[in-house]
């Protein structure tokens, strides 16, 4: 299939890289940035465009792979008529995208993306579209570069858009709290990543509920106290210590869900 792409940030890279691995040509790359959109279509081999009128109207379907508050204004200078359209994003709805097309709907990366990354993970899509034979074609290009794709409507997608900034924006600011407290304290914070790569690689096989371990799922009141004044120079790790301790208890204890197994209270 031709497909333009519309962006050239971390989505629109991966994106663009994934679909000429997988035997798809890229007719075109725009961004408003005329130097970012030269880098990758020279990296693809196609052309590149520095404004929306002058983007060939040659491609079958063309992706929007811009941050959230810049579709709509894309959306508001395009016209696409007959040809496929669809955005990257879990929190918008794919209608925005109506007056581009009649043909629209949505590709979105389930994946935190950067382009400069030196491996390629495994990324799950969440597609919808139009109408089923709109829907039909997003499919097989998604499942032409994913084994991992999943039919999610705008709610859905929405709700799965929140999940993912609690596991992954919330839990990476975490690292990065213990990271700049371990700098200052020096010590070495990379003495945590095989901890990090355990506890992530759980959720796999497991229920996270059932795998909470720490002082606050024991109610380790000395342990507690005894981490808050090693924080007492360090205001927002402490603020966030106690938030978090203070959720866990009280999830534990409110019947949110069974009590953790004592097997699984060590660490």
């Amino acid at each position: 299939m031709h497909i333009a792409i519309i962006g050239a940030g971390n989505v629109a890279t991966v994106l663009a890289r994934l679909l000429k691995q997988n035997g798809h040509t890229l007719a075109g790359i725009y961004s408003a940035s005329i130097a970012s959109a030269q880098v990758l279509a020279r990296e693809v081999g196609a052309l590149h465009y520095g404004n929306t009128g002058s983007i060939a109207n040659k491609a079958d379907m063309y992706i929007i792979a811009v941050n959230d508050t810049a579709i709509a204004e894309i959306s508001s200078m395009l016209a696409l008529p007959g040809k496929i359209v669809v955005h990257t994003s879990g929190a918008t709805p794919k209608n925005i995208l109506g007056n581009i097309s009649a043909n629209h709907g949505v590709l979105y990366p389930l994946q935190s993306l950067r382009k400069e990354a030196g491996h390629r993970p495994l990324i799950p899509f969440l597609i919808d579209g139009s109408d089923h034979v709109v829907h039909t074609q997003i499919r097989a290009v998604a499942e032409s570069i994913s084994p991992l794709v999943h039919d999610a409507d705008d709610s859905q997608r929405l709700k799965l858009h929140l999940a993912a900034v609690m596991v992954s924006n919330f839990t990476n600011f975490l690292y990065t709290l213990g990271e700049d407290y371990c700098t200052r304290q020096q010590i070495p914070f990379k003495a945590l990543v095989p901890l990090i790569e355990e506890v992530a690689a759980r959720t796999a096989l497991y229920s996270p509920a059932t795998m909470q371990t720490g002082p606050a799922v024991r109610g380790d009141m000395a342990t507690i106290e005894k981490h808050l004044a090693l924080l007492s120079e360090y205001p927002l790790q402490k603020q966030v210590y106690q938030q978090l301790t203070n959720s866990i208890m009280s999830f534990y204890n409110t019947g949110g869900t069974k009590e953790t197994p004592p097997e699984n209270r060590r660490g």
